[in-house]
């Protein structure tokens, strides 16, 4: 899964760059600095570049998490009608939906989750209604509220979570060595999402309930809520 102890530092893997002293107590000057998992244009959303935890909540190693809101040439995710205030939305009329995810370490497999449904997109006055039962997923742990994930165990001993994918696109299978760059899986709307969108997260073990989060810079930043990353345009 990882070479050495936690409390031990040891050299990066390739794909992954490593700023600040790796320690057993994971200081928070420890920055782990991955690729993009992804190609096209992404809107930020709950960045850790504006307020620590990015997500309201240190649970589930999650303090240092981060959105990617698919988004094509005008900024939306998907356009906006009558239907988007009052009903709920098919995930598979969102252009990003089913966008293609990469790995963004060298790593190994250590969790590959393929079961969940990509359910409804919530938007507009259904998202307050939709707000409302974040109680019972929550009874369902991690995972109810990940949906579809892959979890990347990398050196120096970071895990990395990509999650919410699109039921039936995952692609590796636990124990499964992958390359930086390499297609794991598809944006989807699994787990606890509004609409499709990728929750990237680094924990400092395989154990959400246990780790601790991790920081992450992707290409030597961190970038702001609201931004509108461009991979490979």
């Amino acid at each position: 899964m990882h070479a050495g102890s936690l409390g031990e530092p040891i050299d990066a893997a390739p794909g992954v760059r490593q700023a600040g002293a790796m320690t057993g107590s994971w200081a928070a000057s420890t920055t782990i600095d991955v690729s993009y998992p992804f190609s096209g244009r992404w809107l930020v959303q709950n960045s850790p570049a504006d307020r620590v935890p990015s997500h309201g909540t240190a649970r589930f190693g999650s303090a240092h998490a981060i959105d990617f809101v698919p988004v094509g040439a005008d900024g939306r995710s998907a356009p906006v009608t009558v239907r988007t205030l009052f009903w709920t939305e098919d995930p598979g009329s969102f252009p990003g939906f089913g966008r293609p995810i990469v790995a963004p370490v060298d790593g190994r497999v250590v969790s590959a989750v393929d079961a969940f449904e990509d359910h409804p997109a919530y938007r507009g006055f259904t998202s307050m209604s939709y707000a409302l039962t974040q109680g019972r997923r929550l009874t369902e742990g991690w995972e109810g509220l990940a949906g579809n994930h892959v979890l990347i165990s990398t050196d120096p001993g970071v895990v990395i979570a990509l999650c919410h994918l699109r039921r039936g696109s995952v692609l590796p299978v636990r124990g499964d060595v992958v390359r930086a760059g390499e297609r794991i899986a598809e944006c989807g709307n699994s787990g606890n999402s509004t609409e499709p969108h990728l929750h990237v997260q680094a924990m400092s073990g395989a154990d959400p309930m246990t780790a601790c989060a991790v920081s992450m810079a992707f290409d030597g930043e961190v970038p702001a809520a609201g931004r509108i990353v461009m991979v490979g345009c």
